[in-house]
């Protein structure tokens, strides 16, 4: 996987206390909405998750817990190349950075801590530039107890 330059979107939700996961639809890795459609429909105890690596640059996370929707990006100055980041900045409320501006992760750091990931382990994970974003996924992925399904779907690409 480290060579590669992976670019996908899944779904992941615990339901009767196991975690299940499965592949959204290729074009979600480009549109924001997909994701977000996949999320609303997914209802669970627990909420789901959806996941986005984009290209060999950045990721998304998405947890949808009822009505309540939070999200975050491992690095904001993505806005400036990919649409879909733009995107996630505009859902967020948060402005557009500068090409000068520092490489930070945006959104809700916290959005997997009752998972057992809070934002400090979460920002490192976003720090670690020897990681492809398929690997930092998969670093949360594992933290979080669906490693094995999560590499399921990224092997079965």
């Amino acid at each position: 996987m480290a060579n590669e330059t992976l670019e996908f979107a899944l779904l992941a939700w615990r339901e009767d206390g196991s975690w299940n996961a499965s592949r959204l639809p290729d074009d979600a890795a480009q549109d924001i909405g997909i994701a977000l459609d996949a999320l609303r429909v997914q209802q669970v105890d627990g909420g789901a998750i959806a996941m986005l690596a984009i290209d060999d640059s950045f990721f998304i996370v998405i947890r949808q817990v009822g009505e309540d929707m939070k999200m975050m990006m491992s690095d904001a100055l993505a806005a400036l190349e990919y649409e879909i980041a733009a995107e996630v900045l505009e859902l967020l409320d948060i402005d557009s950075p500068e090409e000068d501006d520092a490489d930070e992760p945006a959104g809700d750091l916290n959005l997997l801590s009752d998972l057992g990931l809070d934002a400090m382990d979460l920002q490192m994970i976003c720090d670690d530039s020897e990681k492809y974003p398929d690997e930092q996924l998969e670093s949360i992925a594992r933290q979080i107890g669906f490693g094995d399904k999560f590499l399921e779907i990224v092997e079965n690409l």
